[in-house]
Formats: C-alpha cells, structure tokens, sequence
C-alpha cells in the first residue's frame, strides 16, 4: 500500500507557534544510560504534576455535566453554566494559568514526562486562545449534536442513580432543564442575528428530533412512556425503597418532565421555525463573517497541521485514486463483469439481498451480536499488537431511537474513570441498508478494538501522567488511530472474505473522500447536492449514508479531515521505524510509544517516535 507522508515540518512549525517562546523543543526522552535527574530536576517536576492536578480539578470544578463524565456525583444535580459571561470567565482563568505555569516552573528543570505535559499544556492553552474569537462561529444549534439531542443521552447514559438522593438529583435536572435550554437559545439567538446559523434544511432535523423527545407519556396521551421517563422509571425500580417512596419519586418528576422539559423544547422548536424561516440554504462557512479564516483554524485544530484547504484537498483526490486501484483488483477477483462504479451500484442496490441484515427489529438484534461477535475474536488477539491493555469493558449498543435518524452512522462514548460505566460502541440501525454486512469489522475494529476503546481506555488509565493528558482529545491522534485499527487486522489476516475487505477499503475511502467533499463545502463553495453527488460517484456507500454524511460535514466544519491525515502519519512513522530497525523492530512496542503518552498533536507523536528509534539503535 502507498503510504503519503504529511508535511511534517509545518505540522512542526504549527507546534512552536501554537506553544509560544517558552521553550518549545523538549529534549528527548531520557536514556537508560544517562545519570539520575538532580534533586531540583525531581522537585520540580512533583511541584508542576501536583499543579496540573490541581488546575484540572479546577476546570472539573466547573463543570457539573463533565463531572458526570467522569463517573462522579459532585453537583449531579446542576446542569453547566453557558453562558457568555461564564465563558469569559472561563478563557480568562486558563489563560492566567498558563501565565502562572510559565512563570513557576523552570521548562529545564523538568523531566521529560513532565516538558511534554508542559508543552501539551502550553499547546491546548495556546489552541484555545485562538479559537476563542471564534467561539460562536459553531453553530449552538445543529442537527447532528447539540444540546437538544444531547440533553437525554446525558441523564440516560451519565446520570446514574443508586439511591434515593441520586434520582432527586435526575429529577432537579430536569426541573433545570429550561434554564439550561434558555442559554443556549440566547446564544443560537445572537449567533442568528450575526448571520451565523446552520443551512435550512437543518433545521427540521432538530424540529423533528425535538418532537420526538417529547413524545410519550407524560408529554401526550401516550400509553408508552418517553425516552426520559423509561429511563427515570427503570433507574428507580432498583431502589431499596418504599413503593409509597418511589411513586412520590416518579410524581414529581413526571411533574418536572410536563412543566420544565416540554415546555423547553417547544420554545427551542419555536426558535427553530422562526429562524428556518429566514434561513439561506447556503452551506460551507464560507458564508459566515470571516468565515475563510475560521474555517483555516477548525483545519488546524482538527489536524494539528497548518496544511491548506487546498493541499488537504489534493490529498484527498490522490487517495481516492489510489484505494479506487485497490478496489478494482478486489472487484475483478470475485468476477464482477463491469466497472467500479457499477460494482458500487450492485453493492447498494443487494440484489441478492446478502449485503445487509433486515430493516426488522430481528435483523438489528442480528447485527449488534455480530458486531459483539467481531470484538470477541479481536479481544482474544490483541496480545500480538499490544503490551498494554485496557481495563474498562466495552459493550455494544443501538443508538436510541429519538436521536438515529439525525445521528452518524457509528460513535464511541469512553467508559467512566472508576468503572461504573462501560465504554460503549453505538450503531445506528436506523435503516439497515445503510450499515452494511461487508462494513461490519472494519466499523467494530474502528469504534471497539483495537481502535477508539483501546486507545480511549488505556489513556485514562494511564499513571503518573496529568489527568489532563489522560482525558484530553486530539482529533487527529484519536480518529487517526481510528482509522489505522482498521487497516492492521488485514496483517492479521483478517478480512478473510474479499467483500469485508473491500469493505475495509470502503471505510478508508470513505475518510480520504472526507478530506475532499469537506474542503469542497467550506472552501471551494461547494453545494450540498454537489458533496452528495461525489460521494455517491466515488464510493460504494447507500445514497442515504452519503446524504447524511454530507449534512455532519456541513454543520461539523473540519472534523472530518482528521481521520486520514492522523492514520497517514502513524503509518508514515511506523515505516520510518521498520525501516531503522530492522528485525529488531517489535509491532507491540511501537504501539506502546503511539499510546502509553495519551493524546498528542502529530509533530510531538513524530518526536516520541523518533526518540524511540534513537534509543533503540543505541541499545
């Protein structure tokens, strides 16, 4: 396979820029052969890894919802402060603590762990301080994840209850509910009077998201209950109460559900159809104010690169040219009599209904034991790729039935820090067609293992490094990984049959269209209908996935580039490593260097393997 390289040196350059002067070019990691660190080297380093512990619980401090993330309790009643003065509040306050780091802690004194949490300190500050001018130009409100989809997720997945305190705390969030939802509609409020604002056509995905919310008991005559009332209902059946106790319980939060939450969601869908109304069917960021600038700075954010749109553009060409090669050898080996693109038709069209399991609540069941099935056999071969394993579970679920319509087609949640929470791998079965039989193990090694759970899990897991590191995203390093666990199980031999192979080219094809289609809407003024339009052309994908996909790019500017540039540069660096090494090179240990730091921008995952490759050779 070809493997492109990315532009290392500007990945480089963005990684000094973004740090500042303070001592950007950490030394590499020490060697068994260099003498113990000094005493001021050691207390230093206790001295910063104390403050960064201290600066993340400060930030966790502020977040009730995020602390939910993380499996805690604190405030488990309280919703997260939107608001623009908060906001504020909260720039100021990282910015005053990258000054306090700087001027407390001597860059030289440090040891090597300790630099890099420096410089990843210094990088995400820095990162954020840029985009903050921009922090309304992602729209408040889209179709694909925003806070009125999120919202019952959040209190079904994160918000557990196992006593009697905790469901008064569900029920508290509920009354908060229309506070919480009234921020955030200020904020869509003014970023609609600044003529920032997602195309029309988004808006009835949330209208119709919305109304299924509020759908069910209590919120209609309903005899099945809500999303949000099940879920309250099956948490408190559990409890060692009284039934008097627990009817109380649902009283009152049947109460909460009629008169805060539905009454937030029908104001957010009045704001919805008004601002529809008015609403252009315009798509790319383009048409936002220096909406050119921004959109250069969602690429950089997103690939830790500072790669144009259009070198990132050209890429993407070049690689659907290249996996297009690749296809048509698999195509001609099973005997398909036609080209590529009447293989791709065939493909959606199943005319021998083989490609997908039955749009029926059977066929669903079918998949997600399947998709359980693929993770088993991977989980029992991981110890040939991997020294270091995770300790949380991973399950696999359907995504819920409110939110599939509007939501992508597969997502990854992280398991909660103290166990009480799964890593979980949901598939949206909304129509079968669309999560095809041939994708099925490059999408479960993508979102399960060896991909987002591996990497996700093990970082949280992670010692004696800050829990900033640990929880901390890096697009690029996090989807990039992604996309690489897809490719390995090919060397492992699986893909066994040639159609889960094509599928696992369909899944890498399907990002490289990404980087074109993306760059396409938000830089070269592409329409929405002309993105569908070329992914359909140039991928084996239903027309349904191809327009959904389209619709997440539009309102999720630049996060999609970061798949394929990520799995061009592990791949790029792990050959730089055979090459160097030879025999003595060990596929295990070079995932423990890709790993073991925790999400990092390309340039530095560049510098801890080539210090890798360094110490090696002088072993």
């Amino acid at each position: 396979m070809t493997r492109l390289s990315i532009l290392t040196a500007a990945a480089a350059t963005l990684l000094v820029a973004a740090c500042g002067d303070a001592n950007v070019d950490a030394p590499a990691p020490a060697t068994e052969t260099e003498s113990a660190a000094p005493a001021e080297t050691s207390d230093q380093t206790s001295e910063i890894n104390a403050w960064f512990e201290a600066e993340f619980e400060r930030e966790v401090a502020r977040s009730p919802m995020y602390q939910a993330f993380l499996g805690r309790k604190t405030n488990n009643d309280q919703w997260d402060d939107v608001s623009e003065a908060f906001a504020e509040e909260s720039h100021r306050l990282r910015m005053a603590a990258l000054a306090e780091m700087r001027a407390t802690f001597d860059f030289e004194a440090l040891d090597p762990s300790a630099q890099l949490s420096y410089r990843l300190f210094e990088y995400n500050a820095a990162l954020a301080d840029k985009r903050f001018a921009f922090r309304n130009h992602w729209y408040e409100f889209h179709h694909f994840r925003a806070p009125h989809s999120a919202m019952p997720p959040f209190l079904i997945n994160q918000h557990r209850v196992d006593m009697a305190a905790d469901a008064e705390a569900y029920i508290a969030r509920l009354e908060g509910v229309a506070g919480y939802f009234g921020q955030h509609r200020e904020i869509a409020e003014a970023q609609f009077a600044d003529g920032i604002y997602p195309p029309k056509w988004s808006y009835a995905k949330m209208i119709a998201t919305s109304q299924n919310i509020i759908s069910g008991a209590p919120f209609d005559d309903s005899v099945e209950p809500s999303a949000l009332l099940a879920d309250f209902e099956a948490k408190i059946a559990s409890l060692e109460i009284d039934d008097d106790a627990r009817e109380d319980l649902r009283a009152r939060a049947v109460a909460a559900l009629t008169t805060s939450v539905k009454p937030a969601y029908e104001a957010l869908i009045a704001m919805f159809e008004t601002q529809m109304e008015a609403a252009s069917n315009d798509d790319g960021v383009w048409k936002l104010p220096d909406g050119g600038q921004y959109y250069a700075l969602q690429l950089e954010a997103m690939t830790t690169t500072d790669m144009t749109a259009s070198e990132i553009h050209d890429l993407g060409l070049a690689e659907v040219a290249r996996i297009h090669r690749e296809m048509t050898a698999i195509k001609d080996s099973v005997g398909f009599d036609g080209d590529l693109q009447a293989f791709f038709a065939y493909l959606r069209d199943d005319p021998d209904e083989k490609f997908s399991y039955p749009n029926t609540d059977e066929g669903r069941a079918a998949y997600l034991n399947k998709a359980e099935e693929i993770i088993t056999v991977m989980n029992g071969r991981l110890d040939e790729l991997f020294l270091t394993f995770p300790e949380a579970e991973l399950i696999v679920k359907r995504v819920e039935p409110f939110r599939e319509r509007a939501g992508s087609k597969a997502f990854y949640q992280r398991p909660a820090a103290d166990g009480s929470r799964p890593g979980i791998y949901y598939a949206n079965l909304y129509n079968m067609a669309d999560m095809p039989i041939y994708q099925m193990e490059a999408l479960a090694y993508h979102e399960g293992v060896p991909g987002h759970h591996m990497q996700i899990a093990i970082s949280q897991e992670l010692e004696d490094v800050p829990n900033f590191r640990k929880y901390g995203r890096i697009t690029a390093y996090s989807e990039g990984w992604g996309l690489y666990s897809e490719y390995i199980p090919k060397e492992m031999g699986f893909y066994e049959d040639p159609y889960s192979d094509f599928g696992r080219l369909a899944m890498e094809l399907w990002r490289a269209a990404r980087l074109v289609v993306d760059t396409g809407l938000h830089d070269k003024r592409w329409t929405r209908e002309e993105a569908i339009d070329y992914l359909v052309q140039n991928t084996p994908n239903p027309e349904g996935d191809c327009i959904k996909a389209i619709e997440r790019y539009t309102v999720m500017p630049g996060q999609a580039t970061a798949y394929k540039i990520g799995m061009l540069k592990i791949l790029e660096l792990r050959d730089r490593a055979e090459v160097a090494l030879g025999d003595e090179f060990d596929i295990r240990v070079f995932h423990d260097i890709v790993l073991k730091n925790g999400p990092v921008p390309m340039a530095i995952l560049e510098e801890n393997v080539d210090a890798w490759i360094a110490s090696s050779k002088d072993a």
